[in-house]
């Protein structure tokens, strides 16, 4: 029977030289690897080959998240959109050349200014999605878009607001379930129970419901052991990524005993 996959997000490494972070690769005890590409680890020709060699050397697999500093795929001011979605598209050029396995992004922020347009920063979030879809095809990537909390103005907090997504683009891309920003908007049973079957790669890490705190496993309020047995039974099979910022050992080990 198959069961899911424990991996890691080396976000946690996001403040370390980027040499010093594929350094780590080979110490990590999972073969599954999430990359961020942004900030001070922006991918270079360069860095995709060590991180292809370090791949051959020690049998991983990537995953890439795409960059989301400063990234805003809703931006209602068009040299800022164009400029998002023109860095998005070379970061799906660099997952190609990184063979990752998946490319992990985020949708549209909410802006000052976008009470003033209603329902135009989730179109324009659609429109987008299309247009980085039609790109991952030429570049033969998987994609799948995160949830994100309502709190930080981010789009794409519910299962209702996927599925709207859904009916307007007609597109089968994936879902990131990001246990940590669904507990904050206490989404977190909604999405197994409405969308499981879109559901293709988790993001795991902890809070306790008042801020994106990237706890590890067990650090807050989240209850892991309804998790599991959901996973169990709904026969989940792909990656469940840790991504939080302390404890990541002792997590890794949870959930692969949690998931056993």
């Amino acid at each position: 029977m198959s069961k899911a996959k424990v991996g890691v997000s080396m976000l946690y490494c996001l403040g370390e030289p980027f040499n010093r972070m594929v350094k780590r690769l080979g110490a990590m005890d999972t073969k599954y690897i999430e990359i961020l590409d942004d900030g001070t680890h922006e991918l270079t020709k360069a860095r995709i080959a060590l991180l292809k060699e370090a791949a051959k050397s020690y049998g991983i697999e990537y995953s890439l998240h795409a960059p989301f500093a400063d990234i805003n795929i809703a931006s209602p001011i068009k040299p800022l959109l164009n400029a998002s979605l023109k860095r998005l598209k070379q970061s799906l050029q660099n997952a190609s050349a990184m063979d990752a396995k998946l490319w992990v992004f985020h949708p549209g922020q909410r802006t000052g200014i976008g009470q003033f347009y209603p329902g135009a920063d989730f179109k324009q979030t659609c429109q987008s999605i299309q247009e980085l879809y039609k790109v991952a095809e030429e570049y033969g990537v998987n994609i799948a878009l995160e949830n994100l909390p309502a709190k930080y103005w981010f789009l794409m907090n519910t299962p209702e607001e996927f599925m709207k997504m859904y009916r307007e683009t007609n597109l089968p891309v994936g879902i990131v379930m990001d246990l940590g920003h669904a507990n904050l908007e206490g989404q977190i049973q909604p999405f197994f129970n409405l969308l499981a079957d879109k559901i293709i790669h988790i993001h795991a890490s902890d809070n306790d419901g008042s801020d994106d705190q990237h706890f590890g496993v067990g650090g807050g309020n989240i209850d892991w052991n309804w998790f599991a047995q959901t996973l169990r039974k709904n026969g989940y099979d792909k990656n469940v990524i840790v991504e939080s910022m302390n404890n990541v050992s002792e997590s890794i080990q949870k959930l692969k005993q949690l998931l056993a």
